[in-house]
């Protein structure tokens, strides 16, 4: 519990510091990710996402996926997701404010021990199919994410993380995101994280309190 009475008290620090613009105020990501194993091999994984301009005000997304897990042994998985997204852009436009995209990814998942701290890899190729003030653009990128998850003790964890964007046309680095957050393991297959990304977007500077509920569920029968 002093855990996460501190995490608490941090995020209630950080949103005094932030007022008026997308790039001043303390937004907010509400995560539902969940990975279901139904054989050795393969699994589904679903999950949403809704991200606000303001902790519990002002609509930014909402990121709908789902797709399949193929895994090749305990360490390493590939994945193949459609999402579909509605992204309100009114901050930083007028008139007709949202942009709707389909994305497909393909993605690769390592994990390993090493002599201090577990590690985990994730590489993903995103194929972007947007629709905006009747433009349909197509964009492809890379996302590189390097993590590790520390144990604390058996209800608690922390969860530290960095992603690397790179487009592939155009201006190439334009995103990063750094996200840390203390994590309460609820059951054997799900957990609650509540964390603070910080995005650098487009030349912007955001602060986002991120909350998210992680499971993973196994329909194998056991042997």
């Amino acid at each position: 519990m002093k855990y996460l009475l501190t995490t608490l008290l941090l995020v209630i620090s950080v949103s005094h510091c932030y007022s008026q613009s997308p790039e001043d105020k303390l937004g907010s990501w509400y995560m539902l990710d969940a990975n279901h194993r139904i054989s050795d091999k393969f699994g589904i994984k679903t999950g949403g996402e809704f991200r606000t301009y303001e902790v519990f005000d002002n609509i930014n997304l909402l990121f709908y996926y789902a797709g399949v897990n193929y895994h090749l042994n305990t360490k390493a998985s590939f994945s193949l997701v459609y999402g579909y997204l509605d992204i309100d852009k009114s901050y930083a436009t007028s008139g007709q404010s949202h942009l709707y995209e389909n994305r497909i990814y393909e993605q690769f998942s390592y994990n390993h021990k090493t002599s201090f701290l577990p590690l985990n890899h994730r590489l993903r190729l995103e194929h972007r199919f947007m629709h905006f003030h009747h433009n349909h653009t197509t964009q492809h990128r890379l996302r590189y994410r390097l993590g590790t998850k520390i144990k604390l003790d058996n209800l608690f964890f922390i969860n530290i993380r960095n992603e690397v964007f790179a487009n592939l046309e155009g201006e190439v680095f334009t995103e990063n995101r750094f996200y840390t957050a203390l994590g309460l393991n609820v059951s054997k297959s799900s957990n609650i994280q509540l964390g603070y990304l910080n995005h650098e977007i487009s030349k912007s500077n955001l602060h986002r309190l991120q909350v998210g509920l992680f499971i993973k569920t196994d329909f194998r029968k056991e042997k």
